[in-house]
């Protein structure tokens, strides 16, 4: 029968940004590891442990035995393995010995076909693993894999192993714990013997060492005796529930960031929530410079009001619970305050700069060896800024346009930025509003960096979208230029999410800009150094599109098309559009993005007509007959040469089909316009079935294909119908 196993590895304080993975993956690899020497089953549970000074794993029904295992092996030819006179060559001996047999096992090899060649096979039974052998194995590899950032080499303590002079690993190491039910396993890791004996925290453990007397009994244990919430999961939820009740009791909200709730939570072994003050005096520094001071040097929760402003007040999460806490918030409140003294101190020295003088200074800043200083960048996006702006709102916002663009960059000579680099943006809204420049300029110079990632928020203005599309385009388009194209996982520059950003601003801002002409705009501003960027540019741009829109959602909207169009089919596939509705509509190579969403939407309805399959099989057919034609074929008729039934039903049925799909296409109904093609099912279907297209008559063949080059030119306005033939 299985019992459960614990595995425990007591190290020195972990580094908190990387305790949740180092845990997940410690706790993966080893129940892998088990279950890949049939020590652990498939119903095996692994409960992973992750604190501040441990790894740990707990892993249900485990065997002390694995089961024997049959086996049959191949050894070689029978022409190589035995003689004339049936006696074994060296060759077979030698390979026997290689699998721990000898001579005495030739009566019990088999000889079998094996294609076309009789070979000779050794059937054998290899004993199942026991579990000291079996976890010594899976440990290993657990270790070998887990994703330490940097490992740290250093002299094992006076307890440990003979042999081991140094030891790596990401932390030095200090006890192993390993026990299956009540019983002691023998392994050794980093230069430790397992035992039963571990640590609880620093200065409030009742117990230690903790004893740990049953596999079972570890987590419970620790919680008691040691005073440690050893579950990673079970820690953080613990800290997200105090925080919110620390921040209820004030009428507040605690700040909303799971990555430092993960890096509170990989700092302390038994939390507990406080409440911290500091000076109000302090508000008066923009709220993301205090809040970025707290979270980012601290590990502070800033405190929120109704309306999301910054109050005085702050979260505390503290690895000790003392009777009176007094002393504790003191002293954080008394680390915090020259924190936000230096806050203070560079912001209202950085007001003293105007931005435009701060932007002379770029000159001087390197933006890349090969594309000049950033000041020779700010241009460059200027110039781009410009044009876009004069297309979308004419002289004004390109005005507005450019002058946001020739300050965007300035705040990186602040000293707040420079002490914080996440404030770049931020902190040139606040020197310009401060100022007194534009409120639009001022926005957009924060928001031109947005989105900075999946699912962030587009620029608030339109002098924001500019700006934004004018940065990102010249950044694709100058690294593109030099070669500094992502490969594989690699990409340095951030390229895919800037790309990514063109075509969310482009789209969702449901801006008319054709995508090529902003390519040639962030082109021209290199002058003669970037001409040859733009194929690869626009063929990564298409290649992100088809992401983009592969992911997107447009369950609701393509339910409303199917109903709006009289269709009564349930649309049961929430979730991204097909690939093959995103390939059919890009096929086009639409320039507009703008117009790709709604195509889609009329695609994915379409596709659930009952006519839909047949009419792109249709068109798939039409189009390879059309492609084997050398010459341009001309969508014309003439209709004396309509001569078989089936040939002039489908001429007068789309005349018709075309006149009312080729209206709803020019009102932008792209849903009517598919729904329209419908008629042309049986037409066309008798077309194929009682017309033959290349007959000898060149005169009847050129009409027969120019009333098929008709029809495929009239069916995919929308998109390239063949695309959804199966």
């Amino acid at each position: 029968m299985g019992a459960t196993l614990l595995v425990e590895l007591f190290v020195e304080e972990l580094p908190p940004k990387a305790l949740r993975k180092l845990g997940e993956a410690f706790a993966q690899g080893l129940i892998d590891g088990l279950r890949a020497q049939g020590l652990a089953t498939a119903d095996s549970v692994v409960t992973g442990y992750a604190s501040p000074r441990r790894l740990g794993a707990q892993v249900s029904a485990v065997l002390p035995r694995a089961a024997d295992k049959a086996q049959s092996v191949k050894l070689m030819p029978a022409s190589v393995g035995l003689a004339a006179d049936g006696q074994p060559t060296p060759a077979l001996l030698k390979k026997l010995a290689s699998l721990g047999a000898d001579a005495s096992v030739l009566p019990a090899l088999k000889r079998q076909m094996d294609g076309k060649v009789e070979a000779l096979f050794f059937d054998s039974v290899v004993p199942g693993a026991t579990l000291a052998a079996g976890l010594q194995r899976a440990l290993d590899e657990a270790l070998a894999k887990l994703p330490i950032p940097k490992l740290m080499t250093y002299q094992p303590s006076s307890g440990a192993l003979p042999g081991w002079s140094n030891v790596q690993f990401v932390r030095p190491a200090h006890g192993l714990v390993a026990l299956h039910g009540d019983e002691v396993v023998p392994v050794a890791v980093l230069g430790l013997m397992a035992g039963r004996t571990t640590h609880g925290h620093r200065f409030e453990a009742a117990v230690d060492p903790v004893v740990i007397e049953h596999a079972e009994r570890y987590a419970a244990q620790l919680r008691e005796q040691g005073a440690v919430i050893a579950s990673f999961a079970e820690r953080r939820d613990d800290i997200a529930r105090q925080l919110q009740h620390a921040a209820a009791g004030e009428g507040l909200s605690p700040i909303d960031d799971d990555a430092l709730l993960d890096e509170v939570t990989a700092l302390v072994e038994r939390p507990k929530v406080l409440l911290g003050r500091f000076d109000e005096s302090f508000l008066d520094v923009p709220q993301e410079c205090l809040i970025l001071t707290m979270k980012a040097n601290q590990k502070y929760f800033p405190l929120l009001d109704g309306e999301g402003r910054l109050t005085n007040r702050f979260l505390i999460v503290s690895n000790i619970s003392p009777a009176d806490p007094s002393r504790v918030i003191e002293g954080n409140e008394r680390v915090v305050r020259p924190r936000l003294a230096d806050a203070k101190f560079f912001f209202d020295k950085d007001k003293k700069t105007r931005l435009a003088d701060r932007a002379a200074g770029l000159d001087k800043v390197t933006y890349h060896a090969k594309l000049g200083s950033m000041g020779e960048r700010v241009r460059r996006v200027e110039a781009i800024a410009r044009a876009i702006g004069e297309e979308l709102g004419g002289p004004a916002l390109a005005a507005k346009a450019e002058l946001a663009a020739r300050l965007a960059k300035a705040d990186l000579l602040t000293d707040m930025v420079g002490e914080f680099p996440e404030l770049q943006g931020t902190m040139g809204r606040y020197c310009a509003q401060h100022e007194g420049i534009d409120e639009d300029v001022a926005f957009a110079i924060e928001d031109h960096y947005k989105p900075r990632f999946a699912g962030d928020e587009l620029p608030r203005n339109e002098v924001g979208v500019v700006l934004a599309l004018a940065d990102k385009l010249e950044t694709l388009v100058g690294l593109f230029g030099i070669g500094q194209v992502p490969t594989g996982e690699k990409d340095p520059f951030a390229l895919r999410r800037h790309a990514f950003g063109v075509i969310r601003l482009l789209a969702e801002k449901a801006l008319r800009l054709d995508t090529p002409g902003l390519v040639d705009r962030a082109v021209a501003s290199f002058g003669d150094a970037a001409t040859g960027a733009r194929a690869p540019v626009l063929a990564f741009l298409d290649e992100r599109t088809r992401h983009y829109f592969s992911v997107q959602s447009g369950f609701d909207e393509v339910t409303e098309v199917a109903r709006r169009t009289g269709q009564n089919a349930v649309i049961d596939a929430p979730g991204g559009f097909r690939t093959q509705h995103v390939d059919a509509v890009l096929a086009l190579r639409p320039v507009l993005l703008v117009e790709v969403r709604p195509r889609l939407l009329a695609v994915a309805a379409f596709a659930h007509l009952p006519e839909s399959a047949s009419l792109a099989a249709a068109n798939k057919r039409v189009a390879n007959i059309l492609k084997k034609v050398e010459d341009r074929v001309e969508p014309r008729i003439d209709p004396a040469l309509l001569q078989q039934p089936a040939e002039a039903a489908l001429a007068e049925a789309l005349e018709a089909v075309k006149l009312q799909a080729d209206a709803a296409y020019a009102l932008g109904d792209y849903a009517a316009s598919l729904q329209a093609l419908a008629a042309l099912k049986e037409p066309v279907d008798a077309f194929f079935d009682q017309v033959m297209v290349n007959v000898d008559d060149e005169a009847l063949r050129a009409n027969r294909l120019g009333l098929l080059a008709t029809l495929h030119a009239a069916m995919n306005r929308v998109a390239d119908l063949s695309r959804l033939a199966a």
